[in-house]
């Protein structure tokens, strides 16, 4: 346990800077202590507004140790935090938590924009992904007066920055009606309801119709007919196009595999993209290697037809350190030519 004390000293010393920088900025959703790469194997620390989420991929924490970790906390920060434990190893207890209004939701702040940062809920994962802060931080800059489709949206965040920066409409994709649930809570909370759009289904079938290529699948489940046709529709372009997906994913329709097969998601990402247009594509897998991606990336443009003028990267920021500065999260801008 001194370890991890020690740990979590050296990383809040070093992010000082970027505290203050943070707080000016209205942002209290940040990583305070960032594992392996700060000597804290399988350990991760984040603070989400009123909340101080410890998670391990190790075993549990006892009580007196969380309690050390938020005096740490509190006096580097000068503010008391709840400390929540999530046991994310093997076998561990999973917890499940509705949501009991705006009332009962500890809320969190990033860019002065507010979320829903509910430590636990339905899900695992936490609800807003705080290395994908730059890429939030890019569309709030970059999407004034553009109409952007959000695939894999998960809650939304990209689409409320992206109206909070004078989009002119945002299309969130997501399987998952829960999510898209929290997403638009968030995008009411902070008054850009009117410009979002919330659309239930399979994001890899549904931008491909945009794109204007073909959809198969074959479900051979239960007495379910073997063809299920997905719904029609229309070809549709887009100003962004934020590609953000899982690492993998089965559905009636194919397989999402960012390792195996990227070129089937970027494809028609990039199809969906009005010329002279952007995607945002992320893959955050730790193995594939960055330079490799990004090959990977111009090739496909280039037997799509769609070239790319440039491609620009985004590191995560200074919160989540890479030992080997090969960050796991890999954002590229790519600029449709």
């Amino acid at each position: 346990m001194t370890e991890l004390i020690h740990a979590l000293e050296r990383a809040l010393s070093r992010r000082e800077r970027l505290l203050a920088t943070l707080a000016s900025e209205d942002t209290n959703c940040v990583r305070l202590l960032h594992g392996v790469a700060e000597d804290a194997p399988q350990i991760t620390i984040d603070r989400y507004g009123p909340i101080l989420l410890v998670q391990s991929w190790r075993g549990p924490l006892h009580e007196v140790e969380l309690a050390s970790l938020g005096t740490v906390v509190e006096r580097h920060l000068g503010v008391a935090l709840e400390v929540v434990f999530n046991d994310r190893s093997e076998g561990a207890r999973r917890h499940r938590v509705e949501p009991e209004g705006d009332d009962g939701l500890p809320l969190g702040r990033e860019f002065g924009l507010t979320y829903d940062v509910r430590p636990r809920h339905q899900g695992q994962d936490p609800l807003l992904f705080l290395d994908f802060r730059v890429g939030r931080r890019w569309v709030k800059t970059e999407c004034a007066g553009k109409d952007v489709l959000n695939l894999y949206a998960y809650t939304c965040g990209v689409a409320v920055a992206a109206a909070a920066g004078g989009a002119r409409s945002v299309l969130n994709v997501d399987f998952a009606r829960s999510a898209l649930d929290v997403g638009e809570a968030n995008a009411e909370r902070n008054g850009v309801t009117d410009r979002c759009e919330s659309l239930q289904g399979d994001a890899q079938v549904i931008v491909r119709q945009f794109a204007g290529l073909a959809v198969t699948g074959r479900r051979r489940t239960g007495t379910v007919p073997p063809r299920v046709p997905p719904i029609a529709r229309s070809l549709r372009s887009f100003d962004v196009v934020v590609l953000d997906p899982p690492r993998w994913a089965k559905s009636a329709f194919g397989a999402v595999d960012v390792v195996r097969d990227y070129p089937s998601l970027f494809k028609p990402a990039l199809l969906a993209t009005s010329p002279g247009g952007v995607v945002l594509a992320s893959n955050h897998v730790p193995s594939v290697d960055r330079d490799g991606w990004l090959a990977v990336l111009r090739r496909t443009a280039q037997k799509a037809g769609r070239p790319l003028a440039s491609i620009d990267v985004l590191r995560p920021e200074d919160d989540f350190p890479s030992f080997d500065g090969a960050p796991p999260l890999k954002l590229a801008v790519c600029r449709v030519a």
